[in-house]
């Protein structure tokens, strides 16, 4: 088998609180190869969250390392790191995160300007057409209900052809059919580029749609990660 896309030696995760020192992930070893699909699943404050911004590069590991694409985030710098995550990287959040003053056409086009695609309009025009939302491209977040409002989420995250899509809780503020709709899109990713998913859900029948299924409890991994 090829070398892992993104792979974690014992990371772990503590961070300073009032309170002192909150111990959140402990010793995750595991690896996910090109194109998998993965779901993180868990009760509550078991670090599913924790455990995908490691993998993002959004938080930093205190312990253990985190490589992803080739790279040991641990020595990246912060623009480096946000670089790696603007080229190969989609996110997609339970919350939309959309620019409220940019309309939806520009939300998608806008990260690909900053990054030096001169066809960024077109490519997130294709990208809104391919989520079902074309006809909404001129239109303000708060015009648009949730559902149209992950499409264009889901559409800027997948418009630089990311080798890597994480998904957090992606279907939590939408109801049952829109959710399904949102969840197809992102399965969709890997057939149009090969995209590997992570997806944390509290959702059993959707983790089950993944190839592989990564349980915590209290911040510890809860299954053998090479299942």
């Amino acid at each position: 088998m090829s070398s892992p896309l993104l792979s974690l030696d014992h990371a772990s995760l503590s961070l300073r609180s009032n309170a002192g020192r909150v111990d959140i992930l402990h010793g995750i070893t595991l690896d996910v190869h090109e194109g998998e699909t993965v779901g993180l699943t868990g009760p509550s404050g078991s670090g599913k969250s924790s455990l995908l911004m490691l993998m993002g590069g959004l938080e930093r590991a205190t312990g253990g390392t985190v490589r992803a694409l080739g790279h040991d985030l641990g020595k990246m710098n912060e623009d480096a790191l946000a670089k790696l995550r603007r080229d190969n990287v989609g996110v997609v959040f339970q919350s939309f995160h959309l620019i409220p003053t940019l309309t939806a056409l520009e939300n998608v086009a806008t990260p690909l300007e900053l990054a030096g695609h001169d066809d960024a309009f077109d490519r997130a025009a294709d990208e809104l057409r391919a989520v079902g939302v074309g006809h909404r491209a001129d239109h303000y977040p708060s015009q648009l209900s949730g559902g149209e409002q992950q499409r264009v989420a889901l559409a800027r995250a997948a418009a630089p052809r990311p080798r890597m899509v994480l998904a957090d809780e992606p279907t939590g503020n939408l109801d049952g059919p829109t959710g399904e709709v949102i969840v197809d899109l992102l399965f969709g990713l890997r057939e149009r580029y090969g995209s590997t998913l992570v997806l944390v859900t509290h959702d059993t029948e959707l983790a089950a749609r993944c190839d592989r299924v990564i349980r915590l409890i209290d911040g510890r991994l809860d299954v053998d990660p090479t299942g």
